[in-house]
């Protein structure tokens, strides 16, 4: 730039005349009194200016007044920023007569083919752009003012304005068009000096700036043409100042294009001349001398780095300072960019020709822009909810009516598309960090809960909480609420997303099981009471037996994952209610055990003892949900009829002197309160109910002819009573031998051959998980046909 600098400071003394009296000081105020001139001569020129066209105002040269032309620029019209003005002026009289002819003939005046032409296409341009604009003088807006309260409100004012309404539209159409067919002036025949050039670029005169660049390109391409290959040094440095100069214009109208949204009303006049440089440097391209790359892309990027600024514009909160910080953000990003395309549309694509595809070009600049902001905004985002709302703007409220759908921008929408187009690779990495931030947040909320219920109830031994007469806790509500509320959210971006929340939550549910009972087994050594271990048992089968009804709801979604679910709470409920059932099973014991024994027959403090405990066991099933209570109650149920009954099989006692009557009435009513015991709780092994019965007819019969007649529907209620279970029932009744006793054990044989299989549910099994006790102090009085059915032969 140096080098420009030297030339054209060289070129500046060169085209300045003096009489060598004039100070380095006045020469520099000569400098800036042309530039202010040519500030407003391309203000004259300005489509928007009143004097484009048929101006009263006359220079110099047209009153007859001596003005000596630049010697630099001897093309330039009395307008031009290079005419002297003031004392220039007055010291340059007298040598006008010194300019060459050559010089005068290049001089053209308005009523120049080419000038008047020219003229006419910026003039409509201008009439177009102030229509566009609503500019207007002063006294045509009073006059306006005064006029319109007194127009008749008439259908037909009605219709006469609308029909002037369209044609204006019409014509503001018609003219657009023609900015396509825009034509050339005429270049000067010497161009101005670099920093003159340089000048006018800096101060938007791109009119004149492009036209003296374009004869500075043509004066190079000549040059390089007559000197052919001995080209000298100066012409190489000319060659590069061209080169700077098309540099610096480029990037002044870029800086132009940039802020051209941002700044409407400065530079919609200037975007007219910046569509012309483009259309013609395009036309050019292929020419020598010109600008590497293209004018078009060029001001494709700076309508991309505008659009780049005006998102960066927009404001964005720390993290830190706002838990809504960016649900904000993209709501103010979404306006600005529905903004700034509404002014897209309504001014600044009338600027430019139909080919720029104005509005297009700002929409897929948006796109890469917003790809390019989203990117970055990814980075700083690590809570769900603002996950969540980056993805919801991504998918839904970009394309919504919100932003690229609103109504204000369909019309201009149906050449190009609203979706954002983010990469796959993008959007797949932002659902998959989202479905891991859920199942942390589902991890976090499991582990507090269980942290929760080690502080608030096994620590300090707080008795759980009834609901609805049932034991319960609260935390299967705060898991469901969680689950729901992400699927909720996820469903609310698309589809996809709900799905694949829905299994993130329950493949991190599919743990919790496990690890809850391990937290429990640790702190049960601590729990205090056993009553209140209890409690905590059928308080944790109650709610994870709720959690489960809860994540049903999604099994035709997700059934693999609920089934994994599913398996697991099962498996805990079940190994909860294994440990009620051994812990009653361990109660009862010593009291089962001393049944049917000679203390039994006269004492009922261990029957008591079972009672009482069967009666807790109901109290608390009663805090227990179904289905799970009558599981547990109808396996309890069929262990203490096995162990009550199974007292019989062990053969401790024989009752003699007619003492088997006493005993079977008080088989039949020990058995019958435990029946109904269990039946209020809802056993539902009915099955078990007559077995007290069968058995008491057996034993308390006095006449033991007819104890035949009572085998065979015991046989057909409990078909694996067997004859070893025949012969211990009939040792308790004191009948072990005789020949009453044979007949007995002949009809018992006859009728299981009979009955063989069909004997009632074979799948129900009583006697069969009985242990029958041999005597062996009563094997010497039995007769060698019963020992030999004991032999192993047999």
């Amino acid at each position: 730039m140096s080098e420009m600098t030297e030339r054209s400071a060289d070129e500046d003394r060169a085209s300045i005349k003096s009489n060598g009296r004039m100070s380095t000081g006045g020469a520099i105020k000569e400098t800036f009194g042309r530039l202010q001139t040519s500030i407003r001569r391309a203000a004259e020129k300005s489509p928007f200016s009143p004097r484009a066209k048929g101006s009263k105002v006359t220079s110099s040269n047209e009153s007859g007044s001596p003005c000596l032309q630049a010697p630099a620029s001897p093309s330039l019209s009395s307008g031009s920023p290079m005419r002297s003005s003031g004392g220039f002026s007055s010291q340059m009289k007298g040598e006008d007569d010194a300019t060459s002819p050559k010089v005068r003939s290049l001089m053209r005046s308005k009523s120049d083919p080419n000038m008047t032409g020219f003229g006419d296409s910026l003039l409509k341009r201008g009439q177009f752009i102030s229509r566009s604009l609503k500019f207007g003088t002063k006294k045509d807006k009073e006059k306006t003012s005064r006029q319109e309260p007194f127009l008749p409100a008439t259908e037909g004012s009605v219709e006469d304005r609308e029909e002037m309404k369209k044609k204006e539209e019409e014509e503001e159409v018609v003219v657009w068009e023609e900015m396509e067919t825009y034509t050339l002036p005429d270049l000067p025949h010497t161009p101005l000096s670099v920093m003159q050039i340089n000048k006018l670029i800096e101060m938007e005169v791109l009119e004149e700036a492009h036209l003296n660049l374009l004869a500075l390109r043509q004066e190079v391409q000549l040059e390089w043409e007559q000197s052919g290959e001995d080209s000298p040094v100066e012409l190489a440095k000319k060659e590069k100042d061209l080169n700077l100069l098309y540099g610096d214009l480029r990037s002044k109208l870029k800086s132009i294009v940039c802020t051209s949204n941002s700044l409407p009303s400065r530079n919609k006049g200037l975007l007219v001349h910046v569509a012309c440089i483009i259309q013609e440097e395009e036309k050019r391209a292929k020419e020598p001398g010109g600008l590497a790359g293209s004018w078009m892309e060029a001001w494709r990027e700076a309508v991309s780095e505008g659009v780049k600024a005006k998102l960066e514009s927009v404001h964005l909160e720390h993290c830190d300072q706002s838990t809504s910080w960016l649900a904000v953000h993209l709501g103010l990003l979404g306006k600005a960019i529905v903004e700034d395309l509404e002014g897209v549309q309504k001014h600044l694509r009338w600027s430019y020709p139909p080919s720029f595809d104005v509005f297009s070009t700002y929409v897929r600049s948006y796109h890469a822009a917003v790809r390019q902001h989203l990117k970055t905004l990814e980075q700083q985002v690590t809570e769900l909810k603002d996950l969540h709302a980056l993805l919801n703007w991504i998918i839904n409220s970009y394309k919504s009516e919100r932003i690229m759908g609103h109504p204000s921008l369909q019309p201009n929408m149906k050449d190009v598309s609203a979706d954002l187009q983010l990469e796959d690779n993008f959007l797949l990495h932002l659902r998959e960090k989202y479905c891991c931030r859920v199942k942390e947040d589902m991890r976090s909320l499991l582990g507090r809960v269980i942290e929760l219920e080690a502080e608030d109830m096994w620590t300090k031994g707080m008795n759980p909480e009834k609901e609805d007469n049932f034991l319960n806790s609260v935390f299967h509500m705060d898991i469901w609420i969680k689950v729901k509320g992400n699927v909720v959210n996820a469903h609310q971006i698309d589809a996809a997303l709900e799905k694949k929340v829905t299994v993130s939550c329950l493949e991190e549910l599919e743990h919790f099981p496990k690890r809850f009972e391990m937290e429990f087994r640790r702190h049960s050594a601590t729990l205090g009471p056993e009553s209140l271990r209890t409690e905590y048992q059928i308080t944790y089968i109650n709610t994870f037996a709720a959690l489960l009804q809860h994540m049903e709801e999604y099994q035709n979604s997700c059934p693999a994952q609920v089934e994994g679910f599913r398996r697991e709470v099962r498996w805990l409920i079940a190994r909860l209610m294994q440990a009620l059932e051994d812990q009653f099973k361990e109660d009862v014991e010593p009291y089962l055990r001393r049944m049917m024994r000679r203390k039994w027959l006269t004492i009922d403090d261990d029957f008591q003892q079972l009672r009482s405990r069967t009666e807790l066991l109901s109290q608390n099933c009663h805090l227990m949900r179904p289905p799970h209570v009558k599981e547990m109650v109808s396996q309890l149920h069929y262990h203490v009829v096995k162990e009550y009954v199974g007292q019989l099989m062990k053969k401790y006692y024989s009752c003699k002197n007619r003492k088997h009557e006493k005993a079977a009435r008080k088989m039949h009513l020990q058995l019958e309160t435990l029946r109904k015991l269990f039946e209020h709780m809802g056993s539902t092994h009915e099955w078990l109910h007559s077995v007290g019965e069968h058995l008491s007819n057996i034993i308390g019969q006095k006449n033991e002819t007819d104890i035949k007649n009572h085998l065979q529907v015991l046989v057909e209620h409990y078909p694996d009573f067997s004859k070893k279970h025949l012969v211990a029932v009939l040792n308790f009744r004191g009948l072990m031998r005789g020949h009453e006793y044979q007949l007995i054990l002949q009809r018992f044989s006859k009728l299981k051959k009979t009955l063989g299989g069909a004997g009632g549910n074979t799948n129900r099994v009583l006697f069969g998980d009985m242990v029958v006790t041999v005597n062996p102090g009563c094997l010497s009085s039995l007769p060698f046909s019963c020992l030999s059915s004991l032999l192993p032969d047999n």
